[in-house]
């Protein structure tokens, strides 16, 4: 007998068809019937400071996405064993060093003299094995980035508190809370970054998640964020649905679609509700995400995608946006 069914992050089974979208005259989407103009083009975030064009969360990577003209950064950041803010973002420095152990095992100085381009491969190669680049601290990286470029920070290592008071140092030290945003998969970095009103944070990855699912199950628009609310998650997501019952459960891997138009819809019910898609990385995907109005994609490569926004730049119109669900 069903006992119930639970969609972890892992699940929804659902499709998505955006049919038309050419361009003509240039993501809010101007309403009318038939085809939709879109008026303005998503955003390009320089995914780890541009994963695909350089070593992930290096000075080398952001210099790089701020010449590929991106619009934003988007960082990784953990606590050194001195207690200063870094970039990288696997649990293991072996996975993108010539280190490892955690990054909490050694300090700043120490982790500048790694080689965070070790794994780094082009063109069958590995071009920063003879030209190193070390782990840059969060303050390098904040005077790098040019003043006007927004920066998204993604906390990745716990426990929350000490990281969040060691960043909030770093970011009034250098008078950069108003182009910081604070994102985590964890919760309480929500809470503990809230007690700063300076602060400025996406919704937690749990409650979007929630009300993405909810959407998609034919739940309905429950609870719709608050105006002013920053929401980010993948545009598509290998999930898996869990069904549990008196013999045991089943469970089913998927492909899933999360940002749909009724998903954007159901975001956008209250004002100025700001919808990043995270993996956008072709230029299908990017035309989707303006056809339904998402505000900024999360790209791995800023060259080429800043290219594929160029190739749109004189307009995109959207012929049907049609959405359909399978269950």
């Amino acid at each position: 007998m069903l006992g119930s069914v639970r969609v972890g992050l892992v699940g929804v089974l659902f499709g998505v068809v955006l049919t038309g979208c050419s361009v003509t005259p240039s993501a809010s989407v101007m309403p009318g019937p038939g085809a939709r103009t879109v008026a303005t083009l998503p955003k390009i975030i320089a995914h780890r400071g541009g994963t695909g064009d350089a070593p992930e969360n290096t000075l080398v990577a952001i210099r790089e996405s701020v010449a590929h003209r991106a619009d934003a950064m988007w960082l990784s950041v953990q606590l050194s064993e001195d207690g200063v803010p870094v970039l990288y973002r696997p649990a293991d420095l072996a996975a993108l060093t010539d280190a490892e152990g955690p990054v909490s095992a050694y300090t700043a100085a120490q982790l500048a003299r790694m080689n965070a381009g070790w794994t780094f491969e082009r063109d069958a190669g590995y071009p920063y094995r003879a030209q190193p680049v070390g782990i840059p601290t969060l303050r390098d990286a904040l005077r790098e980035i040019p003043a006007h470029m927004p920066i998204v920070l993604d906390m990745k290592a716990m426990p929350a508190e000490p990281q969040t008071q060691a960043v909030a140092q770093v970011l009034s030290e250098e008078n950069a809370w108003s182009r910081v945003t604070i994102y985590s998969t964890d919760a309480q970095y929500q809470q503990s970054f809230g007690i700063y009103p300076q602060a400025h944070l996406y919704e937690s990855r749990d409650a979007t998640r929630l009300r993405l699912a909810r959407v998609l199950l034919n739940e309905g628009c429950v609870d719709a964020p608050a105006s002013h609310t920053s929401v980010a998650f993948e545009m598509h997501r290998a999930l898996a649905v869990v069904e549990k019952f008196t013999l045991g459960e089943g469970r089913s891997e998927v492909r899933a679609t999360l940002w749909t138009p009724a998903t954007v819809a159901c975001f956008r019910h209250e004002p100025d509700v700001r919808i990043v898609a995270i993996g956008v990385n072709d230029a299908d995907d990017y035309r989707k995400a303006a056809c339904m109005g998402i505000d900024a994609v999360l790209a791995d490569s800023p060259l080429n995608m800043v290219a594929v926004r160029d190739g749109m730049a004189v307009g995109l119109r959207c012929e049907d946006l049609e959405k359909t669900v399978a269950r």
